[in-house]
């Protein structure tokens, strides 16, 4: 089985860092298992789905894991949807429950997924969430049996539906196992490491740090603010190796002068306001800190390309660079033929891989329009090669109007890149 992630660095070991509470392995295993044990209470098995309008925190990961274990599918939808939002994506989810806050200082989700019950046939079962310093359902039993495969549809991610409504790109639990580990040695993450989460878990980028870390054995920060001196404290606190984020949070945080950061180690952000080559710099002349700009979508995850940390700094301030596994390839064909070009000509750029999502939750005709033949994956955006170099423009506006696929690739969450051209040293098909 390749989803046991929890099984590396043993059960005594740190998992989760939250505040003055220190979460092993081993709790967080129990815990998901009695998340489990819950939601086959209400009915849930193989292949049926779990909406999570939560906050990143230490029940998120719990039912994360719970719905690997069921062979379940999680549907993670962001906290800053209000009710029209949440709306659309349990409807085009199916979920057959929905996971919220009890109480929330600015909204009342409670009262809005009674609102998104009353309007949507599959929803079932509301779950309220009473606290987030710790786990949930601690009185149930745990729920032992392993019940999900590496080939099960477990997570999702939805696009950012600039030119229509958002679709919900959703990845097996082997493809995201795989992905895990592969950025767990791509970025050195041991399990004596402290990786600080600092973006949603809803987001690609903001999910693949926590769980390659966990991967890895090593332990995760969960912080309630997301501010520069609180990030800054944390690294100190928890002798913090990893963090990941924004460009301007990596940016505010290497400013920060009351607290020592000489544990950070690796990090990197996809850049969205040409802030890579100054950050990249500065963390390395102050902290000899090896930082690199990063690039990722929904239905390829985040950070299956980087750059060997041992180059320059100019480099690594070029966003893409190698892929990090062999089980991802890339080509580039004419998109109206669909013939592979040669190199130094430009057109558009597929994928194929584990990295790759399974397809559109519930939108069969969405997916088709996305994936060539022999299951590569069009991404909509225009690239040449340059001997082993991969080049793309990274401006929005550059992209081909692939059915089924956005204008812009996250443009709203920063994954966008808007740099002139980005390299990429990659295996040419």
């Amino acid at each position: 089985m390749v989803f046991d992630l929890l099984e590396a660095g043993g059960a005594d070991r740190a998992a989760l860092h939250l505040g003055t509470q220190t979460l092993t392995r081993g709790e967080l295993r129990t815990a998901s298992r009695r998340a489990a044990a819950l939601m086959r209470n209400l009915g849930v098995g193989r292949g049926d789905i779990i909406a999570v309008w939560l906050p990143a925190s230490t029940v998120w990961l719990q039912l994360f894991f719970a719905a690997a274990q069921l062979g379940a599918v999680m549907v993670p939808v962001s906290v800053r949807f209000k009710l029209p939002e949440a709306l659309h994506i349990v409807k085009t989810a199916k979920a057959r429950v929905l996971v919220v806050p009890k109480k929330s200082p600015d909204f009342d989700h409670v009262g809005a997924a009674r609102e998104i019950k009353a309007a949507t046939i599959t929803l079932q079962h509301i779950v309220e969430v009473t606290r987030f310093d710790g786990f949930e359902w601690n009185a149930l039993k745990p729920y032992m049996r392993w019940e999900g495969c590496d080939t099960d549809l477990l997570c999702t991610f939805a696009t950012s539906g600039t030119t229509d409504e958002p679709k919900l790109a959703v990845h097996t639990a082997g493809g995201i196992a795989t992905h895990a580990r592969n950025l767990g040695r791509a970025h050195d993450i041991r399990a004596t490491d402290v990786m600080l989460c600092a973006l949603a878990l809803d987001d690609v980028l903001g999910f693949m740090p926590p769980i390659a870390a966990l991967a890895s054995g090593a332990a995760c920060v969960l912080l309630p603010a997301f501010n520069a001196n609180a990030f800054a404290a944390a690294i100190e606190r928890y002798r913090v190796t990893h963090l990941f984020g924004p460009d301007v949070l990596i940016d505010e945080v290497l400013n920060e002068r009351n607290h020592s950061l000489a544990t950070w180690r690796r990090g990197g952000f996809p850049e969205g306001v040409r802030l890579a080559k100054r950050v990249i710099a500065h963390a390395w002349d102050a902290l000899q800190l090896r930082l690199t700009v990063m690039y990722g979508t929904p239905e390829c995850f985040a950070m299956a390309e980087m750059h060997d940390m041992n180059q320059g700094r100019h480099p690594r301030s070029v966003p893409g660079s190698a892929l990090i596994s062999q089980g991802i390839v890339f080509r580039i064909v004419d998109p109206e033929s669909g013939a592979v070009l040669p190199d130094g000509q430009r057109g558009e750029l597929q994928v194929r891989g584990y990295n790759v999502m399974a397809g559109y939750l519930h939108n069969p005709k969405a997916t088709s329009e996305r994936f060539s033949m022999g299951g590569w994956f069009r991404t909509g955006k225009f690239a040449h090669t340059n001997g082993n170099t991969l080049c793309y423009p990274a401006a929005t506006s550059d992209t081909l109007q692939v059915p089924g696929s956005p204008a812009q690739l996250r443009g709203d969450r920063g994954f966008s890149d808007i740099t002139p051209e980005r390299t990429a040293s990659s295996p040419i098909l």
